[in-house]
């Protein structure tokens, strides 16, 4: 009989979206193209087009909850990451979760802005986040926007910037910090102290819807394979190069 590869198990708490292009419907094609198993409990439907998020319908928590429960409880996860969290509520039942099941690496993606810097949630849920989550997770990776929301004011100093989030006990990779004609991450590894950068050169892109999730699913799984974290970076960086210099499915200006 021939041995089953163990591909690494990605457990996902987060929305559903329409388009294709983010959320939970990007997390597991990322999941999918990086060599892993993608499982998911839903905290939201997201109603969008290309132009316009139309409306953010929660699900019950005690679904949710529920949810989580039948896959880890029976399956388990060997990375689990959460996304879109709507209200402190939700993040109240999800940090409980986390810490019942808290033996696999844990990559919280913090929703709080879109690429634009737009603000998507409450200052309550921001909070809950900083009290509740981050304190649980491996890695945070906020992007460039979201990071400036949890510090106070932009990155400056991206070695003292990043040391300051990681005071919830966690590692941090920051994205799409602008540096002339590059983009950089950087990733500052708490187990070690070292911040590393990522740059990569701008490209200019029409649709960027998802390309967060995209990154932060591609690590976390990489982490469920049993990749350091620094690898884990690595290879999911380089996965994006891949998959933003490559063909793509272009849905529309937007978003």
């Amino acid at each position: 009989m021939e041995k089953k590869i163990n591909t690494g198990k990605v457990f996902l708490i987060a929305g559903s979206e329409p388009l294709g292009s983010a959320g939970v419907q990007a997390d597991i094609k990322a999941i999918t193209r990086c060599g892993g198993w993608a499982a998911a409990a839903l905290t939201c439907i997201v109603d969008e087009d290309v132009n316009r998020i139309k409306g953010i319908h929660n699900l019950p928590t005690d679904l949710i909850v529920s949810q989580a429960e039948s896959f880890l409880s029976t399956v388990g996860a060997d990375c689990i990451k959460t996304g879109l969290m709507p209200t402190d509520e939700i993040i109240h039942a999800a940090a409980d979760v986390l810490q019942r099941y808290n033996k696999q690496p844990i990559l919280i993606d913090p929703v709080l802005v879109n690429f634009e810097g737009k603000k998507l949630v409450s200052d309550g849920v921001i909070e809950a986040y900083k009290k509740l989550l981050f304190p649980l997770a491996t890695l945070i990776t906020p992007n460039v926007h979201e990071a400036a929301f949890l510090l106070g004011h932009a990155i400056t100093d991206p070695e003292s910037d990043l040391k300051k989030l990681s005071e919830w006990g966690c590692s941090v990779l920051v994205k799409s910090v602008e540096e002339g004609d590059y983009l950089v991450d950087y990733l500052y590894d708490r187990t070690t102290g070292t911040l590393t950068p990522h740059p990569k050169k701008k490209l200019a892109l029409d649709d960027r819807n998802g390309t967060g999730d995209t990154l932060s699913s591609a690590i976390a799984t990489y982490l469920a394979k049993g990749d350091s974290l620094s690898t884990a970076v690595e290879r999911a960086e380089a996965y994006m190069s891949y998959f933003l210099a490559g063909p793509r499915y272009y849905i529309s200006v937007g978003l």
